[in-house]
């Protein structure tokens, strides 16, 4: 996907800067990928995205960092225009009230949505918090 996007020279780079990232920041990626990977391997679990970025460039960034088995497009949603609590109400009305959600976010716009719709929300502020969330995960706690 990524040759089809950037082209084979332009991908080669784009993967050595990509390792060269994942090593300054302590494989930040690589551990966010782990905990995205067991919930959408969850049978009754699904990866969504909230962003504030535009929505081709959001599946750009998607696709770039290699998140495309953790976020189908169908689930990835901008709130340029609706903010944060508007996605947060079409997510609840495509999958339902009596789902339980799990917000998980570094912004206070996302925490103030998940709390006015009564969802617990996971601060991520931190690479502690990251492998917090892998292993509350992995132990099922969440």
């Amino acid at each position: 996907m990524l040759t089809g996007l950037l082209g084979p020279a332009k991908r080669d780079a784009w993967l050595q800067l990509r390792a060269e990232v994942e090593a300054l920041t302590d494989s930040w990626l690589t551990n966010a990928l782990k905990s995205l990977s067991i919930i959408s391997s969850r049978s009754n679990c699904v990866n969504v995205l909230v962003t504030t970025t535009q929505l081709i460039p959001a599946v750009a960034k998607v696709l770039l960092y290699s998140l495309g088995s953790a976020f189908p497009i169908e689930n990835i949603y901008s709130a340029t225009k609706i903010g944060k609590e508007g996605c947060f109400e079409r997510i609840m009305q495509r999958y339902g009230r009596k789902v339980v959600y799990v917000v998980v976010g570094d912004g206070v716009e996302e925490e103030q949505a998940a709390k006015k719709h009564n969802m617990p929300f996971w601060r991520i502020s931190s690479h502690s918090d990251l492998l917090a969330l892998h292993q509350a995960l992995e132990f099922e706690y969440l």
